[in-house]
Order: structure tokens, then C-alpha cells, then sequence
């Protein structure tokens, strides 16, 4: 149904134009009788109150002569059969039994259709839209927007609150919670953690110590004084400590024990970290001068810090010319100590040989 005013295709039926709201039916005469004039003779502006002539009386219309019936043709007389044998055949068919009319077929049991669905209201203009629009036919307003986004809780709120359980879809089977939500178990965690961290913090210096030692690269801490609990003449503690690897020490006793029990003592000016010892066993680095006295096969190695503790590690040399390298760690170092458990090579006339001691770390 197209409307008049403003050319808006409605559907049939409508009442009121979608766009406009311009009423669309009117009253039309019936098709079979034409409408009667409703044409007034024209009259002066001053007789606008003067009631109308009444029409004038028309004849009645003539009576039609009613039609003469049709006379009848008279019914004839029923024709009489010729008489037959019995056995011959008819030239007729011979009527059978009449047959019972068929039921007539019962009425399907069909549901009731739904409900025609009510308009829905354009909450904008105020139209009434079909169900299944998506969009106002006059302003274009969005009629189902959806519903409105969630508001997401304050984090307080959230740690405290516990979110419905979703169903499971359909032909699926819900997993299994291996742990559950912890409700009082975070906040304990927590004091846990904190009570961790206090008494962790006296030890984190050493640790941030340690990193430190491994990444950077240790430099020389020599000694500043050096003894020893015996000497040979001409070679004294302090050669084992003066950087060159050509000169020895050597204690006072010769023979197949010489240098069990012999030590030798050196003291820092300052606290140190000590990472690393580099021993130079023997006489010298040159291996036809390095076999010519003992050298020692074990060594005990005693670290004192400032504040009395000592620690203690020992250590196997290899019967090699040259530096040997190993690890050991002390922290504020003011005191060590490398005692001779074993040798090598002793023997009559035979002295235990020491070439080189040195300490490598971090000055504190």
C-alpha cells in the first residue's frame, strides 16, 4: 500500500503510513451500486443555515409479468423385459452390490500457530516496526542493541569474589578443577613471602658478593708480611710471595719427610675476598730445574677473617713445572696459612721447594 503524501511502501493492511503517519484507508462505495450524488446546487453566501430542499417523490416502477411455467413432458411407461434362458448372457451389465461410500477422511491434529509477535515500538519517534527489523523505518535507530556491557569490578572486589560456573555446551563434559580458587591462601602466601624476605634481607649482600664474583675477573692481592715455620739458608718465606717463579722456599729439615708439617703464614694489610690461589710448586718453572729439590703433593690451606672465623680447604698438586690454579673462596680475608700434608720426590739431601704463592680477589 503506497501512501499519498510522502510515497512510502507499506505493507498490506497498514493503517497509518511508517513514515509519515498519514491514514491510509478510506471508506469506498460498494462495487455492484454506484454512489450517489452528493452535489449541491450552488447557493448565495447569505443562505449558509437554510436547510436543503427535500427531493421530489419519484413513480414507482412498473410491475414485470411473471414467466409461465413450462408444461412437463409426461414420464413413459418403464419398458418391459424380454424373457431369456438361464445361462445366457446380458447385454447389459448386471448391477453388483452398491458399495459403501468411503469415510471421509479425519481432520489432522495440527497445532495452534504461535502468536502473531506485537510490533515493536521505536523508543526514539515512537513507529511501530515490524518484529523482525533490525532498524527504525523512520529515524534508523538500532531497535535491539544488545544488552549493555558489564561493569567490571573494583581489584578488591575481585580477589574475594567467586564468578558463577558457565554450563558446559552441549555433547562436551566439563574438565576437572585441579585447585581450586584459594580464598584465605593468598593472603597467607603473602605474610609468607614478606616474613621470607625480612630475614633474607641480612644475606643479600653476599649474594649480590657472589654474583659479582662470577661475572667480574678477580685482580692480585699480594701480602704485605710473610713468615714461615722454617727456612734454609738463602731461601726465605718471603721468595714464595716476591712474583718471581726462579726463586724458592725452602724449610731448614732435609730428608724423606722434609717439609710435613712446614707452613708458611702471610698477612693483608686490609680485608680481602679471596676467589683464586695459584700455586708454582718446585725450584723453578723449567722442567730440568724443576725435578732438583721435593715439592709438595697435599696442602692444607687456612683462611682467617677479621672476625676470628677461619675456613679450611685442601688442595692436590700435580707434580708439574709451571702454575696451577684453584678455587677458593673467603670473605674480609686478613689471614692465611698453607701447610704441607705430603711431597714428592723427597729423599736424602732433598728439601721441599715452593717457587710461587699467589691470592686473586676483590679488596673489600
Amino acid at each position: 500500500m503506497i501512501c499519498e503524501s510522502c510515497g512510502q511502501n507499506n505493507a498490506p493492511g497498514t493503517q497509518f503510513c511508517t513514515s509519515c503517519q498519514a491514514f491510509l484507508e478510506w471508506e469506498e462505495p460498494p462495487s455492484g451500486t454506484p454512489a450517489p450524488s452528493t452535489t449541491r446546487p450552488p447557493r448565495a453566501h447569505w443562505d449558509l443555515h437554510v436547510p436543503p430542499a427535500a427531493p421530489a417523490p419519484q413513480p414507482d416502477p412498473q410491475p414485470r409479468p411473471r414467466p409461465q411455467p413450462s408444461p412437463q413432458p409426461s414420464p413413459q411407461p418403464p419398458a418391459t423385459a424380454a424373457p431369456r434362458r438361464p445361462g445366457d448372457e446380458t447385454d447389459e451389465p448386471v448391477p453388483g452390490p452398491e458399495a459403501l461410500p468411503d469415510a471421509p477422511p479425519e481432520p489432522a491434529n495440527t497445532p495452534p500457530g504461535p502468536p502473531p509477535a506485537p510490533p515493536v515500538v521505536c523508543p526514539n519517534c515512537r513507529t511501530e516496526n515490524a518484529p523482525e527489523r533490525t532498524m527504525c523505518v523512520r529515524c534508523a535507530l538500532l531497535l535491539n542493541p544488545g544488552p549493555p556491557p558489564e561493569v567490571r569490578p573494583v581489584w578488591w572486589r575481585r580477589i574475594f569474589r567467586r564468578r558463577p560456573r558457565q554450563a558446559p555446551t552441549a555433547g562436551t563434559r566439563p574438565k576437572r578443577r585441579l585447585w581450586r580458587r584459594p580464598g584465605l591462601a593468598l593472603p597467607i602466601v603473602l605474610i609468607v613471602l614478606a616474613c621470607g624476605v625480612w630475614f633474607a634481607l641480612p644475606h643479600v649482600p653476599g649474594w649480590f658478593g657472589f654474583a659479582k664474583d662470577e661475572t667480574g675477573t678477580p685482580e692480585a692481592v699480594p701480602p704485605t708480611r710473610f713468615r714461615a715455620s722454617s727456612r734454609a739458608p738463602g731461601h726465605p718465606a718471603g721468595a714464595a710471595f716476591d712474583g718471581f717463579n726462579n726463586r724458592y722456599w725452602a724449610p731448614s729439615a732435609a730428608g724423606p719427610d722434609t717439609g710435613v708439617g712446614q707452613y708458611l703464614e702471610c698477612d693483608f694489610e686490609q680485608p680481602v675476598r679471596v676467589l683464586k690461589l695459584v700455586v708454582f710448586s718446585g725450584t723453578s718453572a723449567k722442567m730440568d730445574e724443576f725435578l732438583t729439590q721435593a715439592r709438595p703433593a697435599k696442602i692444607t690451606v687456612l683462611l682467617t677473617s677479621a672476625d676470628g672465623t677461619s675456613v679450611s680447604k685442601k688442595l692436590r698438586v700435580k707434580d708439574q713445572p709451571g702454575q696451577q690454579t684453584f678455587d677458593l673462596r673467603g670473605s674480609e680475608i686478613v689471614r692465611a696459612r698453607l701447610t704441607t700434608d705430603t711431597t714428592y720426590g723427597a729423599g736424602p739431601d732433598r728439601r721441599l721447594a715452593v717457587a710461587e704463592i699467589e691470592f686473586f680477589g676483590r679488596r673489600s
